[in-house]
């Protein structure tokens, strides 16, 4: 009995030193132009396929024109699949740790029966259902995590993904990658296909504000295809902080237990991101130099993100990127490895050029 007490604890306390701050909601409960929004994803290297689920809610005080929530799904191939659910009083989400869900019922007119669909998601499990009536197309899925790196050292406290001006109105919007590496396991339903894993990658992150960066880039890996327990986070834009735009940019690696971050403040970052099709960024600290190289030909899938006129399709995304990294210390490469199945994404606008620093 003692051994399995000592286990639950260690677990816990595990569970909380991987929180990472930021993991709760952040809505005050007056403004009215705000949003939140969480990023969830799974990866299945064994048939080289990603599900990646957004969710998301809007002016929560309600009745405001864009007030609501929505559900947005990357599938198979990358198929889209959305669903809207208005009631803002259907929304719940924890305010000191990870823990939100939406719901709706839908009444079929001709049988008289109701059908439930939404989602509830913490840390430790995602669970949910949609169900698209013009295109006969659903989604229902359910699935355990372990978390094994937030954001930060694991073995300490974990860190604010934007620095400790974070926890200040400062920035517009708000950015917190919740793990940057975990293993999950369950199923997912998909166009009446059912996928069951077990100890997959699996990734979350979040944003919160007013407005979405007006222009930005993302590189994210977890599924590396020689390394084991190897994550990669990468972005780069321009986001408001108070009155004026800055341009920012970090790139973090989680391996083997330790947690490499460049960031503004310790490096000197470099990029070239074509408008759709290639990701190059560099960065050096000291003695390292980390370089990254993300490749696509496919088409890429549009998401919706926030805006003031509601959520628009301003965001593209591919679940199939190429992606190539390499860590230099003293010009020796200590780390080198690749993946075909890199998150790589460009959004807002514009993008008719080369963005590069």
């Amino acid at each position: 009995m003692k051994n399995f007490q000592l286990h639950n604890l260690q677990a816990l306390q595990t569970r909380q030193r991987l929180q990472t701050p930021h993991s709760g909601y952040h809505w005050d409960g007056i403004t009215k132009s705000f949003f939140e929004g969480w990023y969830f994803r799974v990866t299945l290297p064994e048939i080289a396929q990603t599900f990646a689920f957004m969710y998301s809610i809007e002016d929560p005080i309600g009745g405001q024109s864009n007030s609501g929530g929505a559900v947005q799904i990357l599938g198979i191939d990358e198929a889209y699949l959305s669903r809207t659910f208005p009631d803002v009083k259907q929304f719940w989400a924890s305010r000191n740790s990870l823990g939100l869900g939406h719901r709706k019922e839908i009444r079929n007119e001709e049988t008289g029966k109701s059908k439930e669909e939404g989602y509830q998601v913490t840390a430790r499990f995602n669970k949910g259902c949609i169900y698209d009536p013009s295109h006969q197309q659903y989604c229902r899925w359910e699935y355990q995590v372990q978390p094994l790196y937030g954001w930060g050292n694991p073995s300490l406290t974990q860190q604010a993904t934007a620095g400790w001006l974070s926890y200040l109105p400062v920035f517009d919007p708000g950015w917190q990658i919740l793990m940057a590496h975990g293993l999950a396991t369950g199923w997912i339903e998909w166009q009446g296909k059912r996928y069951e894993f077990s100890d997959v990658p699996a990734y979350s992150e979040k944003n919160w504000g007013t407005s979405f960066p007006k222009k930005w880039f993302w590189i994210n890996c977890n599924s590396f295809t020689n390394k084991y327990n190897l994550a990669l986070t990468a972005v780069g834009g321009v986001r408001q902080v108070l009155w004026w735009e800055q341009l920012v940019g970090m790139i973090g690696i989680h391996y083997q237990g330790q947690f490499i971050e460049f960031v503004a403040s310790n490096s000197q970052i470099s990029w070239q991101i074509q408008p759709w099709g290639e990701w190059r960024m560099e960065a050096i600290r000291e003695d390292l130099v980390v370089t990254l190289l993300g490749t696509t030909d496919l088409p890429g899938t549009y998401v919706r993100t926030p805006t003031a006129k509601g959520l628009v399709l301003n965001c593209r995304d591919t679940t199939k990127g190429k992606l190539s990294l390499e860590l230099r210390y003293r010009g020796k490469i200590v780390l080198n490895s690749q993946s075909f199945l890199a998150g790589l994404e460009v959004g807002g606008s514009p993008w008719d050029e080369t963005f590069s620093i």
